[in-house]
Parts: C-alpha cells; sequence; structure tokens
C-alpha cells in the first residue's frame, strides 16, 4: 500500500472515529446513562483527571536532573500529547455535557482553556520542527531547503512560463515586499488559502497545457513540485513569526497547566466534602 493510501486511511479511521465520538456524546448529552459523581461518570472523570494531571510528568521528565535518564524525551512527548486529547475528551464524557456548579464549570472551562492552548502550540511547533517528533529547524536550514529547489524548479518549470511567473510574483509577495503592520498580520492569516489556491492554479494550467494521457505523470510531477516549493516559501516568510509565537505560548501555557491543576483539585476537594 503506497504511502498517500496509507494517509488517506489515517484521514478515514480519524474521521470515523471522530464521527463515533460526535454520536455517542450525543446519546450522553441527550440520556440518563449516568450521573457524573456515581458509577461510571465518576470513574471517567477520575481516570481523566489523572490523565491531566500525568501531563506534569513531561514537564519534569524535561526539567528536572533525576528523571533525565527514564526514556527519551520524545516517548514522553508522545505520552504528553495522547493524554492532552485522551484526558478532556474523558472529562467531558464525565461531565455528560452540562456544567452542574460554580466550581465545577471553573474546573471545565480551565481545562478546555489548557486544552485549547495545546492545539495552537502543537500547530506552532509543527511549524518549525521536522514533523510532530522531529529535530527543530533553524531559519538558515529553511532558506537553504528554498535555495536548493529553486533551480530545480526553474529547470523542470520552463516549459510554463505563466506557473513560473505566478510562482515569482508569491515568492516577491512572501519573501521581499515591504508591508505595514496590518498587511503582514492579514498575509500571515491568509497564507495558507493564497498558497492552496495558486498551487490549484498552477496544477490545472499545467494539466491543460499537457492535456495527453501520457503526459500525465509528468503533469504529476510538476504540480508536486510546485506545491512543495510554494510550502517551502511559506515555511521561510512565516518562520520567525512562529518560533515568536512558540516562544510565547511556552510562557503561557505552564501556568495555565497549573492553574488547571489547582482547580481539579479544589473541584474533587469540594465533591467528596459535600
Amino acid at each position: 500500500m503506497s504511502r498517500k493510501a496509507l494517509n488517506l486511511l489515517e484521514q478515514l479511521m480519524m474521521l470515523t472515529l471522530f464521527a463515533g465520538l460526535v454520536f455517542v456524546g450525543w446519546k450522553v448529552a441527550h440520556g440518563q446513562y449516568y450521573e457524573p459523581g456515581v458509577g461510571l461518570g465518576y470513574n471517567l472523570g477520575l481516570i481523566g483527571g489523572l490523565m491531566m494531571l500525568t501531563l506534569l510528568m513531561y514537564s519534569l521528565r524535561k526539567h528536572l536532573k533525576f528523571m533525565q535518564g527514564l526514556g527519551k524525551l520524545k516517548y514522553w512527548f508522545r505520552l504528553h500529547m495522547i493524554l492532552g486529547v485522551l484526558g478532556p475528551v474523558l472529562i467531558l464524557f464525565h461531565t455528560t455535557f452540562r456544567l452542574g456548579s460554580l466550581n465545577a464549570s471553573i474546573a471545565f472551562y480551565c481545562m478546555v482553556l489548557v486544552a485549547s492552548s495545546g492545539l495552537v502550540g502543537k500547530f506552532a511547533y509543527t511549524r518549525i520542527h521536522r514533523g510532530l517528533y522531529g529535530s527543530r529547524n533553524t531559519l538558515k536550514q529553511a532558506r537553504e531547503e528554498l535555495a536548493g529547489s529553486t533551480g530545480d524548479v526553474k529547470s523542470k518549470l520552463h516549459f510554463f512560463p505563466k506557473v513560473e511567473k505566478k510562482i515569482s510574483h508569491f515568492e516577491y509577495l512572501a519573501l521581499q515586499k515591504e508591508r505595514n503592520f496590518l498587511e503582514g498580520i492579514w498575509l500571515f492569516l491568509t497564507f495558507d488559502v493564497r498558497r492552496i489556491y495558486l498551487a490549484w492554479q498552477c496544477k490545472r494550467h499545467i494539466y491543460k497545457k499537457l492535456g495527453h494521457e501520457r503526459m500525465h505523470d509528468v503533469a504529476k510531477e510538476a504540480s508536486t513540485l510546485v506545491r512543495q516549493y510554494l510550502i517551502q516559501i511559506q515555511t521561510v516568510a512565516q518562520f520567525k513569526k512562529f518560533e515568536q509565537i512558540f516562544s510565547a505560548w511556552h510562557v503561557l501555557h505552564i501556568p495555565l497547566m497549573y492553574m488547571m491543576v489547582a482547580t481539579a483539585i479544589f473541584h474533587v476537594i469540594w465533591v467528596h466534602m459535600y
């Protein structure tokens, strides 16, 4: 099975799992299958809470010397990512999608805030690292990769001057054109849409120009080259901004984690006292 087919299968499985969770969640929200404070509901909250508490272990493993020998950091990070998804899901089902007391609401929204922060951090992380568990890139490496691809693009796309012109204009807008603060923010927010639309335009032009069925492989190769080159342009253009976002996120995320743990502990004590 090809890599593309495996990726498609993985996406279908994730979509099916998500649809299943939505269906079960809808049934739980509209039924009376269990209560948050007893039996299944209590255990879901307990397990989910322990998972969220375990998230702190990644930070401790990263900074405490006596924990340095307890497995590779990338495996701890992987566990951190998995529990950061499973924990909130279990707690969401623990609540039966209803919020009761004030302390439960505060604990829940703190968890939502931390989970949302984690998603933002994951997005920024993947933009400055080689994949989810890879080493960190530098702007110099990103520029070198872009420069190395430039010659390959020019040599293979000289039969498509219209495509070359579009790519050159996109590269100018991304890397050279001076703009004010608001224009820079707008470009940053719309970069993905611009890149995807341009890749689609170039692909359509390439296939239209080659036309013949026997040239399908050539058109496919050229379209893939264009798509990858546009991604490299975007990586270089946004690299510093994502570094800044990731640094700011890192400062904010840790205090949010401790706040979530504190509110969760208070919620548990309150439930057992009253």
